[in-house]
């Protein structure tokens, strides 16, 4: 367990403020179980936002659910403007209204991101669960950019529209953003349950990587394309937020503090709350935070792996849902003794409807 003092600053809070959201995704990755009764206020935000500040934060990702089901949303991105945050808005642009931004963009707001389920109309709304999402999140975009806010597009991709990464890629610029984040169903909370119906297969997510590459080539200098490979397709795990504890902070709409996203899915764990400790203390003190850090807890064969100050052992949140064991390898490593488990999972796919996530 890493000492309080060999702690490095965190870079980037997460911000989940609300867990409402009007669409439905499949591959939603917002927990099983959702904080339904309980928001903490934008003057708790704003302690928050200060407390992150001084401790080294860098950046605030003010997201959901759809933060836009906030009515005080523009105090708080004031709040994060006045901590000295860049703050960056992740929506669905669904229930987000051009007054609603303008506002925002008056407190202080830096950039947006928009997330677009494909660039084909009928299929974007069928996998949002939302009709006409497509075309509101179009509309936004554009009074992004009217504005004057850096605009970047997320791309959720998985079996329904990997096909479609060009075309996507396409859809970004025709939107005027700067930067398109190609980012593969990721299989925590709500994307376990449509697991099958959304995993792409092995032909698929190599024609994706070398369609980036050439995209990357073709639109150099016009737009940052950022991609990675999706996990259960990978040779080597991906260091969780880069290192458990090591650089991100995730609070909940709630106020819980997580060191990722998924963390409430390994059990035995505590986290802290911002009602009962600080931002410091949590970051430093508390027994989620440490639980992963350092060395110590490693199994075989990553605690002797020369890439075990890189990755980290990979996602601890993985290493429970598919191995049973949050200290394992990562499964995803083709090193791991687990590994198998993975190859087995990435060959179920099923054509059956989506479980859609209602909240």
């Amino acid at each position: 367990m890493a000492t309080p003092d060999a702690v490095p600053a965190p870079l980037g809070l997460l911000a989940e403020l609300t867990h409402r959201c009007p669409l439905g995704c499949p591959y939603c990755s917002n927990p099983l179980a959702l904080d339904r009764d309980h928001e903490i206020d934008a003057a708790t935000w704003a302690r928050v936002f200060r407390e992150a500040a001084a401790l080294g934060v860098l950046q605030v990702h003010l997201s959901g659910g759809e933060p836009a089901a906030r009515r005080d949303l523009p105090d708080i991105v004031k709040a994060s403007r006045d901590a000295g945050l860049y703050s960056n808005l992740i929506t669905s642009a669904v229930g987000l209204t051009p007054q609603t931004l303008a506002a925002l963009a008056d407190a202080g707001l830096d950039h947006v991101q928009i997330s677009i389920q494909d660039c084909d109309e009928a299929s974007a709304d069928h996998i949002a669960g939302y009709r006409g999402a497509l075309a509101r999140k179009r509309a936004i975009a554009g009074e992004v950019v009217q504005l004057g806010l850096p605009l970047t597009i997320n791309m959720v991709v998985h079996r329904a529209n990997i096909g479609r990464i060009e075309p996507m890629v396409e859809l970004a610029l025709s939107l005027s953003a700067s930067r398109v984040e190609i980012a593969h169903v990721q299989y925590y909370g709500w994307a376990m349950k449509n697991r099958a119906m959304l995993m792409p297969s092995r032909a698929q997510v190599d024609e994706a990587v070398r369609q980036v590459e050439l995209l990357r080539t073709r639109h150099h200098g016009r737009i940052v394309i950022d991609a990675v490979v999706p996990d259960y397709f990978a040779r080597f795990p991906k260091p969780c937020v880069g290192g458990w504890g090591r650089r991100s902070i995730n609070v909940t709409p709630a106020g819980k503090v997580l060191p990722c996203h998924a963390a409430e899915v390994i059990p035995g764990l505590e986290f802290w709350n911002v009602g009962e400790h600080s931002l410091s203390e949590i970051w430093r003190n508390s027994p989620a935070f440490n639980a992963f850090r350092g060395e110590a807890w490693m199994q075989e064969p990553c605690r002797s792996c020369a890439r075990r100050e890189q990755d980290f052992g990979g996602c601890r949140c993985q290493a429970f849902l598919v191995a049973g064991d949050a200290r394992a390898t990562d499964p995803v490593c083709h090193l791991s003794p687990r590994h198998a488990v993975v190859e087995q999972l990435a060959a179920v796919r099923e054509d059956v409807a989506y479980a859609y996530r209602r909240t």
